[in-house]
C-alpha cells in the first residue's frame, strides 16, 4: 500500500489542542538571489551546463545510480523481520525502485525514478529527530544540551542510577547507555526473535557518554522524552515547524507502533520511533527529503525565515569525543572515511535500504538517493567528477 493512514487519528486532534511556541524569526537581510522552491511540484530544474556540470558525465552518474538497486530490502519487505526482528508496527506491501535527485544551488539538475512516492526511510528519520531537538534548544525548552534529561522528564525512565546521569547530548550522540525496556524491546538487544540479525549479546553497561552504540531502543526513548517536553506529538511539531514552512507535500507520515502510546498531561499521544527497524517510522518521498536536505544546506534558513539556528546545525554536524564520525544523529565525513571522494565538511542522514540524504556545503549540493546498494561514495564521486573545474 502506498500510504499508512489509520494511525493518524491518534495524533491529529492534538493539532488544535496545544499552544505553539514562538514562531521562527524573519530576517529581511536574507540573500534575495538564493533560490528556494515553492510548495508543490513546480520545483525549478536547471540544465547541467548552467549548473556547472559536464552534461555527459552527469548523465553517466545518473545512469550508474539507476543500476544500483538495493539487495538488502526486498520490494515487498518480506525479509524485514529476518533482518531486524519481530515487528511492532505496520509495513507497506511494496516500495519504489531506486530513485533520487541531485540539487545544485537549490535547483533540480537530475532526477530519476519515483521521487514523489512516500516510502519508509528507516534511520534517516533520526536526523529529523535531531532537528526537533534543535528546535527545543533554540526555543529554550532545553536550556543546555548537557543537562540531564531527568531534570526535565520525570516519568520513571531516568530514575535508576545508570539513567539519571544521561544528558540530552548523550542521547543525540548515541552514547546514552540508557538501560531498560521500551515498547516491548530491551535496550540490551537480547534475543534473536526480537532483534533478528541485529541481535547483540548482553554486556556490562558503561557510564553515559563514554561508549557509542547504535541503538534504536535508546533513540525511541529520546523520542518519548521529546514528546513529553513538547507536550504534543512529534509529527505535529515537525509538520508545523519544519515541513509546512519548507513546502513539503502532504504525503509524508511518521507512523508510530500501535503500543507506543503515552499519557501527557492527561491526553493520550503516540510516540514515534527513530527508524523503521520494527515497522512504522517516517514514510516520506525523495522530493520531501530533498527539501529537508536543502534546509540543512542553507543553515536552517528557508526564504526569509530562520527555522533552525545555524548554531544548532554546526553543533549537530560536529563530531563527538566517542564513537565513529557522528554528530547529533547525523553521519559525518570529518575523517573522509565514509565517503573518501567527498569533502570533509559533507554530512548525511542515512537509513537502511539504503536511504541517503547527502549534503555538501562546499559544492552547494544535495543528493537524495534511495533504495540503492549501499555505497553512496560511488555516486558522490561521479557527481563531483562531473562538476566543471571552473
Amino acid at each position: 500500500m502506498r500510504r499508512i493512514s489509520f494511525f493518524l487519528l491518534l495524533w491529529l486532534p492534538a493539532l488544535t489542542a496545544c499552544v505553539r511556541p514562538a514562531t521562527p524569526s524573519t530576517d529581511s537581510t536574507a540573500n534575495s538571489n538564493t533560490y528556494f522552491p515553492a510548495p508543490g511540484a513546480a520545483w525549478q530544474h536547471q540544465a547541467p551546463g548552467p549548473a556547472g556540470f559536464d552534461s555527459v558525465r552527469l548523465a553517466e552518474a545518473v545512469a550508474f545510480a539507476r543500476t544500483q538497486e538495493t539487495t538488502q530490502m526486498t520490494p515487498n519487505f518480506s525479509t524485514q523481520e529476518e533482518i531486524f526482528g519481530k515487528l511492532l508496527g505496520p509495513m507497506p506491501t511494496s516500495r519504489a525502485a531506486t530513485n533520487g535527485l541531485i540539487l545544485r544551488h537549490g535547483y533540480v539538475v537530475a532526477e530519476w525514478g519515483e521521487t514523489d512516492r512516500p516510502d519508509p526511510t528507516y534511520s534517516a528519520a533520526k536526523s529529523f529527530l535531531s532537528t526537533i531537538m534543535g528546535l527545543s534548544v533554540d526555543r529554550g525548552m532545553i536550556k543546555d544540551i548537557h543537562d540531564p534529561v531527568a531534570k526535565y522528564i520525570q516519568d520513571g525512565g531516568y530514575d535508576s542510577e545508570q539513567n539519571r546521569l544521561i544528558t540530552w547530548e548523550h542521547h543525540a550522540r548515541q552514547t546514552s547507555e540508557w538501560e531498560g525496556e521500551l515498547w516491548g524491546k530491551n535496550a540490551n538487544f537480547i534475543g534473536h526473535e526480537a532483534f533478528g540479525k541485529g541481535e547483540r549479546k548482553p554486556r556490562a553497561l558503561q557510564a553515559p557518554g563514554t561508549y557509542y552504540e547504535y541503538n534504536d531502543v535508546r533513540i525511541n526513548r529520546l523520542a518519548l522524552s521529546l514528546l513529553r517536553l513538547w507536550k504534543r506529538p512529534l509529527p505535529t511539531v515537525l509538520k508545523q515547524e519544519i515541513m509546512d514552512p519548507i513546502g513539503a507535500s502532504s504525503t509524508w507520515q511518521w507512523v508510530p507502533y500501535p503500543n507506543a502510546v503515552a499519557t501527557v498531561e492527561g491526553k493520550t499521544m503516540p510516540s514515534v520511533s527513530g527508524g523503521t527497524r520494527w515497522g512504522g517510522g517516517l514514510i516520506i518521498s525523495a522530493r520531501d527529503e530533498a527539501r529537508f536536505g536543502y534546509l540543512m544546506l542553507r543553515q536552517g534558513r528557508w526564504g526569509r525565515r530562520q527555522l533552525v539556528s545555524p548554531t544548532w546545525i554546526k553543533q549537530a554536524t560536529t563530531r563527538g569525543p566517542v564513537g565513529p564520525d557522528y554528530g547529533y544523529l547525523w553521519w559525518l565525513n570529518t575523517e573522509q572515511k565514509a565517503w573518501p571522494d567527498a569533502p570533509a565538511t559533507s554530512f548525511a542522514a542515512l537509513g537502511a535500504g539504503q536511504n541517503t540524504i547527502w549534503i555538501d556545503p562546499e559544492h552547494d549540493l544535495v543528493i537524495v538517493w534511495r533504495w540503492h546498494d549501499g555505497s553512496p561514495n560511488e555516486l558522490i564521486k561521479r557527481v563531483l567528477a562531473a562538476l566543471k573545474s571552473s
